[in-house]
């Protein structure tokens, strides 16, 4: 990594935030980091990082900064809010949004950017934690041509495969989508295995034909890993998204309610569709 490249910034140190953090020091990037929890932002440290106070504390530090907090109102403050980025980055800096949020959140939060002259990239993630430990993650973006082109070093640093769908919003449209898709399969996989387990059939046996044929999915490879957290957030999006198109989709109502119990099933009855856990 040359000496001139830019500082990244990121605000959300946590399980995902930590290990692309770990990724970018290893690189060669100068990082500063922010979280509200004194843990992580200590485990940050330990990484290499340089430590914000708040969010526009790390504006003042960063020409790039990566967003991965949890939810819609969260990355509007970390952003927006008095204490925002937004509030000390200077012209010409870019904030990546890693989080997962509505479409037209990303798209508001670019309007707020671009009145200062800061980029804004839509780039949500995918492929979870243990791609994220090993830099296998995939980023669907967002964005400007030249901005992408600009974030591409930073992101190769975690992510094996980048995406450019469009303009902003059209991440986070991504996203919305292959969530949809991983939870039709994930709560399909909760009935299925419960229909095949009252017949006295082998799950794992069964899992391993499924694999290789027309029944597999991501949702069965990545059985074991599944947890279902975010499920309801993410269908609550998807919704959101049909009621602003004005389009009905009663498989994507159905689904954001089954999750709502899937997440517990998964939790504490799952399908025996794995032999053993993954450790």
């Amino acid at each position: 990594m040359s000496g001139d490249a830019e500082r990244v910034g990121i605000v959300g140190a946590g399980r995902m935030g930590l290990a692309m953090l770990g990724h970018l020091v290893r690189r060669g990037y100068s990082v500063a980091a922010c979280d509200i929890s004194g843990a992580q932002t200590e485990k940050a440290r330990a990484l290499g990082a340089e430590i914000a106070a708040t969010p526009a504390e790390l504006g003042r530090m960063a020409g790039f900064v990566i967003i991965g907090v949890g939810y819609d109102e969260e990355v509007n403050d970390v952003v927006m809010g008095p204490d925002g980025v937004l509030a000390t980055l200077s012209a010409g800096a870019v904030v990546a949004v890693c989080s997962t949020v509505a479409p037209s959140t990303v798209k508001a939060i670019d309007r707020a950017a671009a009145a200062k002259g800061i980029a804004v990239l839509d780039a949500p993630i995918c492929r979870g934690r243990f791609a994220a430990d090993a830099g296998t993650l995939l980023a669907l973006l967002g964005g400007p041509e030249a901005v992408v082109e600009r974030a591409r070093p930073v992101f190769s640093c975690f992510c094996s495969d980048i995406a450019h769908l469009g303009e902003v919003g059209h991440g986070q449209v991504g996203k919305a989508m292959n969530n949809f898709l991983l939870w039709v399969n994930g709560v399909a996989l909760i009935e299925a295995g419960r229909l095949a387990a009252s017949t006295g059939i082998d799950l794992a046996r069964l899992r391993d034909a499924l694999l290789i044929s027309s029944g597999n999915s991501a949702a069965l490879q990545d059985w074991e890993m599944i947890t279902f957290t975010w499920a309801l957030k993410d269908m609550q999006i998807v919704s959101a998204m049909a009621d602003e198109a004005g389009l009905s989709l009663p498989v994507a109502g159905v689904i954001r309610e089954l999750v709502k119990e899937a997440r517990q099933i998964k939790a504490e009855n799952p399908p025996p569709w794995t032999a053993l856990p993954r450790a």
